[in-house]
Parts: structure tokens; C-alpha cells; sequence
């Protein structure tokens, strides 16, 4: 198993990755050349040293196992070797799940991402299975996704204890909210968590966690990095001033959802990204009205409020 181009110690994926929206064009098709566009544009210009692609950001259950290889192949070419590029591989079938994390290395993706399988409800044993065969299946270095508002099933620390002892599975994104889980499970394992809740980065820093997976890394993945830093260097106060002044983000977002979410506010901040694909619908005019006026109070946007209608008819 070789590195993510920026690991670090204790940091087997990077710092500040973005689940990437998958862009469309107007006729709803995959845009590979927007993809590596934004690709680029979120690793060199906002400052993000890792991706995850074909996530639930990435709308990955409205897009086929072609266009998710396709946009893979697309993004490593884009971002080389200046960010870990995680594949999302994770469905509620196992085999379908391995045979998507064996595309992903195929198509030169540097690390999985393994979501907690949705809607069947399995047990803990299920659960064992499913993650130790998915991460069986490639050499790439695995980070569960633990999202039970979503899959239902947490996984339980126990069960993370076992699966930390597999040599290719080593990090957590969480989404579950137990900050005190999640502290036993850093306490008793090597395994790496990464924030996978945006209101939720700064605490998660305080009980341990190395990093992020953000939605709103899109628009602010360089104050991420700043809020990071200074958590690390001991300047509580300034990571505390980041925190409070991305308030307002965590407000659209929560208001609306992650990719409804993020392909707004990167078309009022001047990058189109499509539309999403139903059954997620665009934002309605009072939704880019409420998203422009938060990411206005966050000093994102230069649109008036008033006229953030026009704009998401552009």
C-alpha cells in the first residue's frame, strides 16, 4: 500500500478535502472538462489538498459506474499529485462495492471512501464484513464514512476496533455527532478522524480529529486550512474567530443540503456547476435568496441579496 500523495503522520488522507460536486452540463450530462476545471480551481485557488469524488456531494447515487470512472479518471489527471484524490465506493451492496473500489484504482484514485450501507439495516457482524471485504478488494487506504442520519446503523465503536485492526482501513469521516464515541475510538485505535460535518470541524479539532471533509470547503476551503492552523498552533482564539464567522455558511447550508447547497453558492461566488440531477431539485428563488444573504454576511458574495433571483437563472 503506498501513501496519498498528502499524508502526513497521523493524516493518512491530507488536511482539508472537499466532496466535490459533480458538475453538469445544461443538458444534465457529466462535464469532464468542468470537472477538472473545478478540480484544479479547488486545489490550487482555495486551497484544498485532497478531493473526495463520486460522493453524496458528488450526487453518486444518480450517476452511473461510467461516469464515475470517467470523472475519476478525469480528476487525477487534473490535480496530479497536489492532492489525495478518495474515490467514494460505498453502496448497500458489497459486491457492487468492491467492484466499484477496484474501478477506482484502476482509474488512479489514491484512497476509498466507504460509506456505512443504507436502507438494508444490517447488524455490527454486517457491517464487519462488508468494510474488511471492500478494503480486501484493492490496495488503496480506506476512510469509513459513519453517517447514520443517512444509513441509519452507526457503527459502533467496538466495531471500529476491529475493523481498525485491517492494514488498509485507517481513517473515520463522521457524520454520526458523537463526539464521545469518537474520542473512545481515537483513544483505542490508529484510526485518523476527519470531520465530515461542516458546523461540527471546530469541536471535532478539539477532541483529536486531524482534518475535514467539507461541503463548504468549495467556497472556503482556505479558511478551513486558517481555522486548522491556528487550532494547531495553539491560537484557540483566532480558530474560535474562523469558526464564528463561517456561521452564517453553516446556515445555507443546513438550510437547504450539501449539493443543492454547493452548486448554488458556486454559482453566486461565479463558478457554474449545473444544476443537480432529480430527484434533488435546483434551489428554489427563496432558497438563493437566503444562500446569497448568508454568504453575503460571510463576505463571499458581491451580489445583492435582492437580485440573487436573476442569478441562479444565469
Amino acid at each position: 500500500m503506498t501513501d496519498c500523495p498528502t499524508a502526513a503522520p497521523g493524516r493518512p488522507f491530507g488536511r482539508v478535502l472537499t466532496a466535490m460536486v459533480t458538475p453538469f452540463d445544461e443538458d444534465g450530462k457529466l462535464d469532464v472538462r468542468l470537472a477538472q476545471e473545478l478540480a484544479a480551481y479547488l486545489v490550487d485557488s482555495i486551497g484544498n489538498d485532497g478531493l473526495v469524488v463520486n460522493g453524496t456531494t458528488g450526487e453518486s447515487p444518480t450517476t452511473t459506474d461510467d461516469e464515475k470512472q470517467r470523472l475519476l479518471r478525469a480528476v487525477v489527471e487534473a490535480v496530479g499529485d497536489r492532492a489525495t484524490v478518495v474515490a467514494g465506493a460505498g453502496t448497500n451492496n458489497t459486491e457492487h462495492s468492491v467492484e466499484l473500489a477496484r474501478d477506482a484504482q484502476r482509474a488512479g484514485a489514491h484512497g476509498l471512501l466507504v460509506v456505512t450501507p443504507y436502507y438494508s439495516r444490517p447488524p455490527q457482524e454486517g457491517l464487519l464484513q462488508h468494510f474488511r471485504a471492500v478494503a480486501d478488494a484493492t490496495e488503496l487506504p480506506v476512510m469509513l464514512y459513519d453517517i447514520p442520519p443517512r444509513s441509519v446503523v452507526p457503527i459502533q465503536v467496538d466495531t471500529l476496533k476491529r475493523l481498525a485492526e485491517h492494514p488498509r482501513i485507517r481513517a473515520v469521516k463522521d457524520s454520526k455527532h458523537d463526539l464521545l464515541a469518537g474520542s473512545e475510538a481515537m483513544a483505542s485505535t490508529d484510526l485518523a478522524y476527519y470531520s465530515g460535518e461542516d458546523p461540527l470541524n471546530l469541536p471535532w479539532l478539539s477532541v483529536g480529529a486531524v482534518g475535514f471533509v467539507s461541503v463548504i470547503g468549495h467556497i472556503v476551503g482556505d479558511r478551513l486550512r486558517r481555522m486548522l492552523d491556528a487550532h494547531e498552533s495553539g491560537d484557540i482564539t483566532t480558530a474560535r474567530e474562523v469558526h464564528n464567522g463561517l456561521l452564517p455558511v453553516y446556515r445555507a447550508m443546513n438550510g437547504v443540503g450539501g449539493v443543492i447547497f454547493a452548486k448554488t453558492a458556486m454559482r453566486l461566488c461565479g463558478y457554474e456547476t449545473g444544476q443537480p440531477r432529480l430527484p434533488l431539485p435546483e434551489a428554489t428563488e427563496e432558497q438563493v435568496r437566503l444562500i446569497t444573504s448568508d454568504l453575503w454576511d460571510a463576505g463571499l458574495v458581491l451580489v445583492n441579496p435582492d437580485a440573487a433571483a436573476e442569478v441562479n437563472q444565469l
